[in-house]
């Protein structure tokens, strides 16, 4: 069949959903499905050959992250565009409430419409004052996914009905057969983080307490640390700093690596997760995950990782060292995580979402997704 996707978030810059949006694509694709990507991008950017862009984004700030979006006239022009051209038979829009290029496309679509939520949140005063305009979205919306139980619940109490909970996959022979860099883990132990550290809710200050309180007692222990930030604004001690390595931001190629290059991958966040998709990547990469006791990450590790009291550096250290003495636990750990992973293996969850546009395809009678006469 021939699919659309939008992507509502920047193609310049990783993040959980767009990672999503391009793994989803390339796993249709390699079920035989036509797939067209629609995303914010810099049109002189290296994109795949199925993305489209639609032109340059600007940061906001959502759900206590930054999010780099496009709206406006010239935007909805393009969508429009993209939609008349394709002639999807089915359109699968991304967090849809975003003021972006999703929302446009939901407008502008009058053909089957699947919608996958993202993200988790407490009742908001927002949400409440809105939710009758959220309902003329919801109408032209035909099938909803949900990647984790908490963003299915935000459907139910925000806006009524259901949806399918489909979770966040993972590619996982690019990630068991990824190759150390250079010099990792070595003999001393290695933990590893990965994401915006300057960011509060991912709790790396966690993370630095921690590995500070173990640093002295274990000479070789060692940090690496993958993310955009200047590595300033770490605040390590200065008598730690050449154990601690900075490998800025990396692509999706050298991830896998950097999982592979440590003993322990460390996810401290303090909230705001609905699932974690780097929860996944460390299981496919055979990487024991340690991880802060929240309900979306107790979840995704399914008992295959450790838990510790969310912002509690104490006790993420106690664990992290119990961990770095026993290699047998840690083995034992990535042999379970290796079986629960194989459930988010991308080639089984996109057969899934198939099951989807094919179910909402049949609701509309098989309407071509083109574009409405007119967006609002």
């Amino acid at each position: 069949m021939k699919v659309g996707i939008v992507c509502p978030y920047s193609l310049d810059v990783p993040g959980g959903v767009q990672n999503h949006v391009q793994d989803l694509a390339e796993a249709l694709i390699a079920l035989g499905h036509e797939v067209s990507v629609l995303a914010p991008a810099d049109e002189d950017a290296p994109l795949p050959p199925y993305v489209v862009a639609a032109g340059r984004s600007v940061p906001v700030r959502y759900n206590g992250s930054v999010a780099r979006i496009t709206f406006g006239p010239v935007s909805a022009a393009r969508v429009r565009r993209w939609l008349h051209t394709g002639g999807f038979d089915v359109l699968h829009v991304h967090e849809p409430f975003v003021l972006s290029l999703s929302l446009l496309a939901v407008w502008s679509s009058h053909g089957p419409v699947v919608a996958t939520f993202h993200t988790a949140m407490t009742r908001s005063r927002t949400m409440a004052a809105a939710q009758g305009a959220l309902q003329l979205v919801l109408e032209n919306i035909t099938a909803r996914i949900a990647v984790s139980a908490l963003a299915r619940k935000v459907q139910v109490e925000h806006l009524g009905g259901g949806a399918v909970e489909i979770p966040n996959g993972v590619a996982v022979a690019k990630y068991a057969g990824a190759r150390p860099l250079p010099g990792w883990p070595g003999d001393g132990g290695a933990l590893g983080f990965l994401g915006r550290f300057t960011e509060s809710r991912k709790g790396f200050p966690v993370l630095r307490d921690a590995f500070v309180a173990l640093a002295d007692r274990r000479p070789g222990l060692r940090l690496l640390v993958a993310g955009p930030g200047d590595p300033e604004e770490a605040e390590l001690p200065d008598r730690l700093r050449d154990r601690v390595s900075f490998l800025g931001r990396i692509d999706e190629a050298d991830k896998p690596r950097m999982l592979r290059s440590v003993d322990l991958y460390v996810a401290p966040n303090t909230g705001g997760e609905s699932f974690g998709m780097i929860l996944t990547e460390a299981m496919a990469a055979g990487t024991p995950v340690v991880a802060s006791d929240l309900d979306a990450f107790r979840r995704v590790l399914d008992g295959s990782g450790a838990l510790f009291p969310a912002g509690d550096a104490a006790a993420l250290a106690a664990v992290l060292g119990e961990l770095l003495d026993d290699p047998g636990r840690r083995a034992a750990m990535s042999a379970e995580a290796a079986r629960v992973v194989a459930g988010y293996d991308w080639p089984v969850l996109a057969q899934r979402v198939v099951e989807v546009y094919e179910s909402a395809i049949e609701a509309t009678g098989g309407v071509v997704v083109d574009e409405a006469p007119t967006v609002a």
